[in-house]
């Protein structure tokens, strides 16, 4: 399969102080580094999963690549084979149209001023794309996320959250993208509909030949529905390959620790469970060496001196650790 997003060198920077209280503190840099040096691909029809702890940078990520937020110089964001850093915002709205952004939350991500008929049907609005039958593309939406016509008189407050998600899944296909970036799409559901929208996106994948970036901390989720998982901590990757692979053989620390951590009905498994010491450190105070070392059961003296480069495992299988796990 081709690459349909191939991101690479990403950083994003935000700025931590002011221009006059930076001049006045004497700081040079009054930046922090939200995302460092990200690259991946998503292919065409495939999921990649981004996983990691609140704040470590997924859906920064994402909103990057939907260009609500500035790359910094040197990233490249590629989609179709098309470069997206630093394209004016006209010549990045036609881009738009092939892909599309399912935000967090189900039902406060749509206006409670309009109907089910007008949120599916707006971003043909948007997009300025006329002659089309409005009424009859509601249906259809509807129709292919599991709802009936009648649902398009409704308003966000008469949905259940998982009718809220299909509607949120109806207006993402409105204009038959390429790419879903799905932010935490299960997020606040209960666990039977849950289940039922990965389904409903892993239908429509197979159906649309779409493909499907999930953003989610819910290890449940991407073991699910994902091909390839990324693990981000402290907006780097430290681990990115085949789900089932990383699964059976996590090979970073920090994501045996995230697996070690997942809900297991197994109680033996519980007792097993590996802990992550201390707090997530601040981004404007990053440990030397690798960032991880400070709550690593495993570092040893290099760690806190030098960062580790990329090590294969094969298989599009890396990871970024100078004394990795053994993968058995």
């Amino acid at each position: 399969m081709s690459a349909l997003l191939d991101v690479e060198n990403l950083r994003v920077r935000f700025r931590s102080l002011g221009m006059l209280r930076a001049l006045a503190t004497g700081v040079d840099d009054p930046f922090i580094d939200a995302v460092c040096d990200v690259s991946f691909q998503v292919r065409e029809g495939e999921t990649l999963g981004l996983v990691g702890e609140s704040g470590s940078g997924k859906s920064t990520i994402a909103r990057t690549i939907m260009g609500l937020t500035p790359a910094h110089d040197g990233s490249s964001i590629r989609f179709g084979g098309d470069e997206l850093v630093g394209l004016p915002q006209r010549s990045f709205t036609a881009h738009r149209r092939h892909m599309t952004m399912m935000f967090q939350d189900p039902v406060g991500s749509l206006s409670p001023r309009l109907t089910v008929r007008s949120l599916v049907t707006e971003p043909f609005k948007i997009h300025g794309i006329t002659g089309r039958d409005l009424d009859k593309e509601a249906k259809r939406l509807l129709e292919m996320v599991g709802l009936t016509e009648d649902f398009a008189r409704r308003f966000p407050h008469q949905l259940s959250g998982g009718q809220a998600r299909r509607v949120g899944v109806a207006r993402a296909l409105a204009l038959d993208p390429k790419l879903i970036i799905a932010d935490e799409p299960t997020a606040g559901l209960d666990v039977s509909v849950q289940g039922e929208v990965l389904n409903l996106l892993a239908r429509l994948q197979d159906e649309l030949g779409i493909a499907i970036l999930i953003i989610t901390h819910n290890l449940n989720v991407v073991r699910h529905i994902t091909d390839r998982m990324a693990i981000m901590y402290l907006g780097r990757f430290v681990e990115q390959g085949p789900t089932e692979d990383i699964f059976h053989n996590p090979r970073h620390p920090y994501t045996e620790a995230l697996l070690s951590a997942n809900p297991e009905p197994d109680p033996d498994a519980r007792k097993n469970r590996v802990e992550i010491k201390g707090e997530v450190p601040s981004l404007m105070n990053r440990p030397q060496g690798c960032e991880f070392h400070n709550r690593c059961n495993y570092a040893q003296d290099l760690c806190r001196r030098k960062a580790p480069g990329v090590s294969d495992a094969g298989d599009g299988h890396v990871y970024t650790c100078h004394f990795p796990l053994d993968g058995g």
